[in-house]
C-alpha cells in the first residue's frame, strides 16, 4: 500500500511562508496524483492543491490560488506545498493524499476527497495574526 508522511507544519505569522513536504512510498503503478487537503475542526476537509506525478497538471482551491504552489519531485517521490502570504484562515491540519490514474494519467479537475484512496497523517499549520 501507498504510505504517506506529511511534515513541515508549524507556527508562522500572517504574511509569512511555510513549505510542507509529503514523502510517498509503496506505489504499485506509475500513474498517480498527489493532493493536499486541509481541515479545521467542525468543518469539511477542503481541497488545497493537487498535481500529477509527472507534473503535467496542477489544480488549486480557490482560497489559495496565487498564494500556494504545489510541486512533485519524482526522484524523491515527495510532494511539496509552498505556502506564501499566509493568513490566519489558513490555519488547519494539512493532509496529503494519493489516487492512481491508471490508463489515462490525467486528473482533468480537482477531484473530490472521496476519490483519493490513500491518506497520510496530518501536519498542523497555525498562522497567527
Amino acid at each position: 500500500d501507498v504510505q504517506l508522511q506529511a511534515s513541515g507544519g508549524g507556527l508562522v505569522q500572517a504574511g509569512g511562508s511555510l513549505r510542507l513536504s509529503c514523502a510517498a512510498s509503496g506505489f504499485v503503478f506509475d500513474e498517480y496524483a498527489i493532493a493536499w487537503f486541509r481541515q479545521v475542526p467542525g468543518k469539511e476537509r477542503e481541497g488545497v492543491a493537487c498535481i500529477t506525478n509527472d507534473n503535467s497538471e496542477t489544480y488549486y482551491g480557490s482560497s489559495v490560488k496565487g498564494r500556494f504552489a504545489v510541486s512533485y519531485d519524482m526522484a524523491k517521490t515527495t510532494a511539496y506545498l509552498q505556502m506564501n502570504s499566509l493568513k490566519p484562515e489558513d490555519t488547519a491540519v494539512y493532509y496529503c493524499a494519493v489516487t492512481y490514474l491508471i490508463g489515462t494519467h490525467r486528473l482533468g479537475y480537482f477531484r473530490d476527497k472521496s476519490d483519493w484512496s490513500y491518506w497520510g497523517q496530518g501536519t498542523l499549520v497555525t498562522v497567527s495574526s
